[in-house]
């Protein structure tokens, strides 16, 4: 059986003449046009990163390797008697482009098992933060704290050719994924379970073994399953995900990037919006006395919350021209699994009432749900009430894009990222050259 690792080298040296001939025959040619707004408004929508691992279309929403949310769901070998793909599939997938068999699965969950035992002193670390501290905190601590266990920086340091960076890097992607779902876990019962820690199972799959430790039983195996792959790529451009590429940018190796991903998640703007879009719920629900209301009931609310130049939380994305697939899959689950949980309810009717008003009183490009309109929910229902923990869950999964990308980054070579800076004058000279010439 071609492992995995060989497959992907096959895959690296069959790409790298394209990259090439892109850069020595037509690197000159222009790719894109930029706007004083673009400069000054985060670098929205300039095309200047490049990745294959996935592509965010604004009417079919993420695709992994060209394939579409349901697409993956449906590819994707799944465990036995379960609903969601497993996440070593998803990985796979990530790394070479094609759909693993379960054979090529088993190979990627041997390797993590092979590798999951996390040193006793990124427990002492977690343990010695304040009881009080972040959850994201002490993840991206944990993971910072393993960088001393990079297989990169041991090979760069002995002097490695560079066109070998990426299976050092691959080693450090496998090390830390195998390890990620255990910190996490442990994170969670050490601060939320008064530390009644549940041990690792060899015999389940990443998905299974998570909800494992966690506590949490069935279905959420396969609502961890489900939440990782949504959750693990976005392109480059989101925060976290370009926040990794970055720091990877300088050969730091894939601990530090990592680490550096996790914080970049921790914001208010990204990885905190599904906590954020639950409080509002919850405060919805408190408002209306714990009633379920009828479409005519939160035609008023949203119409009432709108008029006072608030925002529907969940609705809305920068890129996104529908309603996002990773929202179609959750509330899927949701349908099947807690139909006429109160909250979901809310859930429902805000689906079919926010949209049109939305239109109607052109508040939003895209006036559809965002992945984050629900997953906060789902949480909820299965006793995961904490919301400060929530974006560890994000991080978890997207740790596992953006292992992939970096892999990638270094097999391909791209170089140190350097964008080059402007000042506020040169914008208004610009203008007033503009102006001049029009």
């Amino acid at each position: 059986m071609e492992t995995l690792r060989e497959k992907l080298h096959q895959k690296i040296e069959e790409w790298r003449p394209r990259t090439t001939k892109l850069l020595k025959e037509y690197g000159n040619v222009k790719a894109d046009e930029i706007t004083i707004e673009q400069v000054i408004g985060g670098a929205r929508d300039i095309k200047c990163l490049i990745t294959d691992i996935s592509y965010l279309d604004p009417h079919e929403g993420i695709r992994f390797r060209n394939y579409t949310i349901p697409e993956t769901m449906e590819k994707l070998p799944k465990p036995a008697g379960c609903e969601m793909p497993y996440v070593e599939g998803l990985f796979y997938l990530l790394l070479t482009g094609d759909i693993p068999t379960e054979s090529e699965i088993a190979e990627v969950n041997a390797e993590f098992n092979k590798r999951k035992e996390v040193p006793r002193y990124v427990y002492d670390v977690i343990n010695a933060l304040p009881p009080d501290t972040h959850p994201m905190v002490a993840l991206s601590t944990a993971v910072l704290s393993m960088q001393k266990e990079s297989v990169f920086v041991k090979k760069y340091n002995s002097g490695i050719k560079k066109t070998e960076y990426w299976d050092a890097t691959y080693e450090d992607a496998l090390n830390l994924l195998a390890r990620i779902g255990q910190i996490g876990a442990y994170i969670y019962r050490n601060k939320y379970k008064g530390g009644n820690i549940i041990k690792s199972d060899p015999n389940l799959d990443f998905g299974g073994d998570f909800a494992h430790m966690m506590g949490i039983a069935k279905p959420y195996d396969d609502v961890a399953r489900m939440y990782f792959i949504l959750h693990s790529d976005h392109e480059s451009g989101n925060v976290s995900a370009h926040t990794g590429h970055l720091i990877s940018s300088a050969l730091s190796d894939m601990y530090y990037s990592i680490s550096g991903m996790i914080n970049g998640l921790a914001g208010p703007l990204h990885g905190l919006a599904n906590e954020e879009v639950l409080r509002w719920m919850q405060g919805v629900m408190e408002k209306m006395g714990g009633k379920i209301p009828t479409e005519t009931d939160m035609k008023e609310f949203v119409y009432a919350t709108l008029k006072e130049g608030k925002v529907i939380p969940g609705y809305g994305h920068a890129v996104l021209r529908k309603t996002d697939p990773r929202y179609t899959a959750q509330r899927e689950f949701c349908l099947k699994y807690l139909p006429d949980y109160p909250l979901f309810k809310y859930v429902d009717v805000l689906f079919k009432v926010v949209p049109p008003i939305l239109l109607e009183l052109g508040k939003a490009k895209n006036p559809w749900p965002n992945v984050d309109a629900q997953s906060g929910v789902i949480q909820w229902y299965y006793g995961l009430t904490e919301y400060d923990y929530y974006t560890v869950l994000f991080a978890i999964g997207r740790a596992f894009g953006v292992c992939s990308n970096i892999v990638w980054d270094r097999a391909l070579a791209y170089p140190i990222e350097r964008p080059k800076s402007v000042t506020t004058a040169m914008l208004e000279e610009i203008v007033t050259k503009a102006k001049a010439s029009s």
